[in-house]
């Protein structure tokens, strides 16, 4: 028994709610008043990808010989 008080108690703050907050929506349409819409958010740019370079991938022992010459010559 007490659950069904309950639902009756709930359903009639319920019904108030909506009867009242429909004439408040009925008021605020005729005085003018819209809703805000919400922000959209900014778009971010895109991020290009790095571009590939075009060096020749050169032995371990063929670097180390260019880089004795270079290290030699200065």
């Amino acid at each position: 028994m007490a659950d069904s008080k309950k639902k009756k108690d709930d359903s009639a703050l319920i019904g108030a709610a909506e009867a009242l907050g429909s004439a408040i929506g009925k008021v605020a349409h005729l005085a003018g008043v819209t809703a805000e819409k919400p922000a959209t958010p900014p778009k971010r740019p895109k991020v290009a990808k790095l571009a590939s370079k075009n060096k020749p991938h050169l032995p371990r022992k063929v670097k180390k010989a260019q880089k004795k010459t270079t290290e030699a010559a200065s």
